[in-house]
């Protein structure tokens, strides 16, 4: 848990200094165009829009862990339901990874349109 938790952090520690990299220009004087002068404010969204993703990808891939490990500790404990502890294991790990989907789309929505 404590690696999940460091490799997010500098993950998102990095895109936050790429993307402080790629707003500050330097030499942006007259020569830069008015497009990029109007999107030198938007780093932001696309941070917040990865940040949004990276999260929902990690809850998605704690939450089924968890349901997989329960479904296998509740199947050592009663052999003789195996099949229908299994059959819920995958009806909920599979609406759970359509909500982290749905929160990805949501995440990467935000980075790439503007607001």
């Amino acid at each position: 848990m404590k690696n999940i938790v460091k490799t997010a952090l500098v993950a998102a520690a990095a895109a936050l200094v790429a993307s402080a990299a790629n707003a500050a220009d330097p030499v942006a004087g007259e020569a830069a165009s008015a497009a990029a002068k109007d999107m030198s404010h938007m780093w932001g969204y696309g941070l917040g829009g990865g940040i949004v993703a990276g999260l929902a990808v990690i809850g998605a891939g704690l939450g089924i862990g968890r349901i997989g490990g329960s479904a296998v500790e509740s199947t050592a404990r009663q052999p003789e339901m195996a099949n229908n502890i299994f059959t819920q294991m995958i009806l909920t790990a599979a609406l759970i990874e359509g909500v982290a989907l749905f929160a990805v789309v949501v995440g990467l929505l935000i980075g790439f349109i503007k607001a």
